[in-house]
């Protein structure tokens, strides 16, 4: 072969091997194909002049013993291309295609979730590792990530400790690829899970149901008890028939009960419950043991500018009109009676409905002097033969 022909065909080999080429940037991710792998190095083909080498430290993390525990001949792979030229072709590595691939994919996830049309939220999984000041470090994916303090719950939390080890479910809510930066939300997602939860509660839930309950915090105020998955509060004043000074003195945390529903408000997503309505009053009990026109006796306890209050037995009150202190006209009720003073008073009426009892001195008196009252009252006590 002539030495003309010789080098026409070489440059036909050279022209055809350079238009084979693909058109690789440094910067970028491309796919290649393992060619060769050793202990120390795979050698990749991404379409370059040569097979550039990727030291094992640079295909995986933690750093294998061997660039064969990570990939294999025939094996196609993303790479991210860090230079090109030089005696060695280039400089790749798998590690940070790998990491490029995780932070489009989070941007994706960051995207879907922040379109108005979106109804169901895309999460990933953060390995939390340590606290931090402000919050804790989580690993997503092989990404370093932070989790606020505020992100992490609904409520605050002092010590984040107990997080340390644990897998949760998080939101990308910052992401900065170029600055390593990922900031994830916890709370976020607890927030949307809330939301959904209350359209589900609140479009079921009606005033008046009595349903099943959670105590789930105790407050001076209250209780907060969790009714589906949806907090509702129990005012104090509506936890017992009898007076509470504090929630604790008849509930506590895990307490599992039935409540009423007082009210919805949906606007609000307020929902306000009680729990001494699914208890029978004791009140209507006392009420029971009386009967309009008995003739009984208690202690006064307290003076009102419409009358006297008595106590008919502990915590069951009755009260005495001012017209039925004293047959006489009086201005205020201490001209008829004291606080502490034991009288006998006739029961004028019995409303359970409000709940209250009307007693009359005078009406008593005027019984206890009328003698078919004391001839009857003589043979009601007389012992039965």
């Amino acid at each position: 072969m002539s030495e003309d022909l010789k080098n026409e065909e070489m440059g036909n080999w050279f022209e055809e091997s350079e238009s084979s080429l693909k058109e690789i940037h440094e910067h970028e991710v491309v796919e290649g194909r393992v060619i060769q792998v050793n202990r120390d190095e795979a050698y990749v083909d991404i379409g370059y002049k040569q097979e550039i080498a990727i030291p094992k430290k640079e295909l995986a993390t933690p750093e294998p013993d061997s660039a064969e525990d990570v990939v294999k001949v025939g094996d196609v792979i993303k790479v991210y291309v860090q230079s090109l030229g030089g005696e060695n072709g280039g400089v790749l590595s798998k590690i940070k295609a790998d990491a490029e691939v995780v932070w489009d994919e989070l941007r994706a996830i960051k995207a879907h979730n922040e379109d108005p049309e979106t109804t169901d939220l895309q999460t990933v999984d953060a390995h939390i590792n340590n606290m931090v000041k402000g919050g804790l470090t989580a690993t997503v994916n092989g990404l370093r990530g932070f989790i606020p303090a505020s992100q992490m719950e609904l409520h605050f939390v002092k010590d984040l400790s107990g997080y340390v080890g644990q897998t949760v479910k998080a939101l990308p809510i910052e992401i900065e690829s170029h600055k390593r930066r990922l900031v994830l939300s916890r709370r976020q997602l607890l927030e949307r899970e809330r939301e959904l939860k209350q359209q589900e509660v609140f479009s079921t839930l009606h005033e008046g149901d009595v349903v099943k309950g959670t105590v789930k915090r105790l407050v001076d105020y209250g209780a907060f008890i969790d009714v589906g998955g949806v907090d509702g509060l129990a005012h104090i004043s509506d936890l017992s028939w009898e007076r509470v000074n504090h929630p604790s003195d008849v509930l506590k945390v895990g307490d599992e009960l039935d409540v009423y529903v007082k009210n919805v408000d949906t606007e609000a997503h307020r929902i306000s419950l009680s729990v001494k309505q699914t208890q029978r009053d004791p009140w209507l009990d006392r009420a029971e043991n009386y009967r309009e026109g008995d003739i009984i006796e208690g202690k006064i306890v307290k003076l009102a500018k419409f009358g006297a209050f008595m106590e008919i037995e502990p915590g069951f009150d009755g009260l005495i009109p001012m017209g039925e202190l004293s047959d006489r006209r009086i201005e205020n009720a201490e001209e008829a009676v004291a606080v502490d003073d034991v009288v006998k008073v006739k029961i004028l009426r019995i409303d359970l409905k409000r709940k209250r009892i009307s007693l009359s001195i005078n009406r008593a008196r005027r019984d206890r002097n009328n003698p078919g009252f004391r001839r009857y009252q003589q043979s009601a006590e007389a012992p039965q033969e």
